[in-house]
């Protein structure tokens, strides 16, 4: 029975999701993290069963300089493919019948245990979209972070570093998403997004290790995603900011200590080929978004900050471009060199 106090819901988990009245509580959910990428990534079918193959040029022609009577050679055009995989990402929700039924209002209950499944695997999915890496997880896919994470490779001129040494180090990001530059993947003929099937009542075997049986009721949850990056301009990492030296003392042009958060956004800003053609977002942590704040109102009399007010919404924008918070940003991150 001590496999069921940690895969399934037990009469104290009821217990303390109950109000006075009986009615199932009103839960506040603090484990609840923000991470806007979630909202604004393009979604697109991919072309396999398995993900995506992207096709990109490599190189151009090359013309050449004719005289008369002089001969010209044919020349081609060069390409790459590069096939992206998608990963299952999925869940079981499984309650006591009884224990259910006991609630009062079955459907509230179930639901008050589907809420945070639900949670859970958002935060899964934006945590793998910077940090996935198939090498070492060969079932999930492979996010920004392993593809930008070199200053020897093709795309490091897309890597910004923020000076920093330490254990605690950082990273902004710029994603310029489009259906041709970065965007998020679906298996060729699934569905994008989080599937919710209600599997009602069921019996599960063997639920005590010892060949009992127990009717329960189940959720299954499952969501098929994986990231596509075609054109790597698009996106512009700032790592090695160390989080601990970020500093909003400004003179003479700088900060007392640690990352230029400012400058460092401009610079990342001129690195996108084109505004025009994508949808640019600044994602960043909680903390590096305040010091953000804070370097900005120390550095400049007129801000280069907004924020406005989008659909009932604050919207915080740096020269136009959102600036958006990620949770999953907050982790400490070893030096990309």
């Amino acid at each position: 029975m001590a496999t069921l106090a940690v895969t399934h819901p037990t009469l104290l988990d009821l217990a303390k999701r109950t109000d006075p009245d009986g009615k199932i509580a009103v839960i506040a959910e603090i484990l609840n993290a923000t991470n806007e990428i979630l909202d604004d990534m393009t979604w697109k079918e991919g072309n396999l069963v398995t993900g995506h193959r992207s096709t990109t040029r490599t190189g151009l022609p090359t013309p050449t300089w004719r005289k008369l009577y002089g001969g010209v050679q044919p020349t081609k055009s060069r390409t790459a493919q590069v096939n992206d995989s998608c990963g299952m990402l999925e869940a079981y929700a499984e309650i006591d019948k009884a224990l259910a039924d006991l609630a009062g209002n079955t459907s509230e209950f179930r639901l008050s245990e589907s809420k945070p499944h639900l949670e859970g695997m958002s935060q899964e999915i934006a945590q793998t979209l910077f940090y996935g890496n198939e090498g070492t997880e060969p079932e999930a896919f492979t996010g920004l972070g392993p593809r930008f994470n070199s200053l020897a490779a093709a795309n490091a001129e897309n890597i910004l570093v923020g000076g920093g040494a330490g254990a605690d180090n950082g990273s902004i990001w710029l994603v310029g998403w489009s259906e041709s530059t970065v965007f998020g993947i679906v298996p060729k003929g699934s569905k994008a997004g989080i599937q919710m099937e209600d599997k009602g009542q069921v019996t599960i075997e063997n639920v005590d290790g010892s060949g009992g049986r127990m009717e329960a009721y189940r959720t299954h949850f499952r969501w098929d995603a994986g990231l596509a990056v075609p054109d790597w301009r698009y996106v512009v990492r700032i790592p090695n900011i160390d989080k601990s030296a970020l500093s909003v003392v400004y003179n003479a042009g700088t900060f007392a200590s640690g990352a230029h958060l400012p400058n460092l956004m401009y610079q990342a800003i001129e690195r996108l080929p084109s505004l025009s053609n994508c949808r640019p977002v600044f994602y960043m942590s909680r903390t590096m978004r305040q010091t953000l704040r804070q370097q900005i109102a120390a550095a400049v009399q007129n801000s280069t900050l907004q924020v406005d007010n989008v659909g009932g919404k604050m919207l915080m924008s740096f020269h136009e471009i959102p600036v958006k918070r990620c949770d999953a940003l907050a982790a400490d991150e070893a030096l990309v060199a």
